[in-house]
């Protein structure tokens, strides 16, 4: 008989690790690009998942392979680079704040495209968190008039694709292992990496000159190892395990943990953004509940 709470314990694991992740971004940018980051996160990633699941590979049936590469695409490969593109411009609680986004994303594109019944409580729970996006990104922007908040942008189309990504694997993965979920999706996102990894200055003598890169590149492999190669196994199994909307609201919690970095690592936030999130977890909470 399995354990109810189990999913719970791969929740709080989640939080930690993925709320750690935007403290990991913002420090490796600082020795590296946001296109070498997104690139590298992806390559050292892939080599990881693939050399523990590549022997699950075999065992994945022929149909599922399109829906591997879509969900690779959308769940890890623009992400990767979308989120590091972001961090260049804003801070990195507020990265993980509007990351938060991806419950309501999911309910959206679940009623959309995967034609998933939503309840009136949860449409009401997708309005007010939009509504404490756009008033985050508002005083963000006057709080940091130095910081290009267009920039969200890049946070909030992630979210859409994290969305499509869940309710991908929730209704065409569900019977394929975790593991090589995850092996399967950087089968097909190592090699364009690669490709705009040559394409940037990394292997240039200034670059790896550069004092910063050492740092930089120990910050991008923790991130890689923890918060993508791990977190994409605990996070395919919390999906199987659970539902679509509960394994996305991991987005409870991350925030807390980003938030706690982002201050001691000397980011500003005010009192209004401070419940502009409070807005946006509450349509979290709202469009997670199941009652109409």
């Amino acid at each position: 008989m399995k354990n109810p709470n189990v999913k719970w314990i791969y929740l709080i694991i989640l939080s930690i690790i993925w709320g750690s992740s935007f403290i990991l971004i913002k420090k490796s940018l600082l020795g590296l690009t946001p296109y070498q980051l997104g690139a590298l996160r992806t390559i050292i990633t892939g080599i990881i998942l693939l050399a523990f699941g590549y022997s699950q590979l075999k065992d994945i049936p022929k149909s599922k392979w399109k829906w591997l590469c879509i969900s690779g695409f959308l769940g890890s490969f623009f992400p990767a680079f979308f989120f590091a593109i972001a961090e260049t411009e804003i801070d990195s609680a507020v990265a993980s704040i509007l990351n938060s986004l991806v419950p309501l994303n999911t309910i959206l594109l679940g009623f959309a495209v995967f034609k998933i019944a939503s309840t009136k409580r949860q449409v009401l729970g997708v309005i007010i968190g939009f509504i404490g996006t756009s008033i985050l990104i508002m005083k963000g922007s006057e709080l940091n008039p130095n910081q290009n908040y267009l920039y969200a942008g890049f946070v909030i189309a992630s979210t859409l694709m994290y969305g499509a990504n869940v309710n991908i694997i929730k209704r065409y993965l569900q019977d394929v292992k975790p593991l090589a979920i995850a092996a399967g999706n950087y089968i097909f996102i190592v090699i364009p990496a690669l490709v705009i990894l040559l394409f940037t200055d990394f292997f240039s003598s200034e670059r790896l000159n550069n004092p910063d890169l050492p740092s930089a590149l120990l910050y991008v492999i923790i991130l890689s190892v923890f918060g993508t190669a791990l977190a994409k196994v605990v996070f395919n199994k919390l999906v199987q395990i659970s539902t679509p909307v509960f394994a996305s609201s991991v987005t409870y919690i991350m925030p807390l943990i980003a938030l706690i970095w982002g201050l001691l690592d000397g980011e500003a936030f005010s009192l209004i953004q401070a419940m502009a999130s409070l807005l946006i977890l509450v349509g979290v909470y709202l469009s997670h509940k199941r009652k109409a």
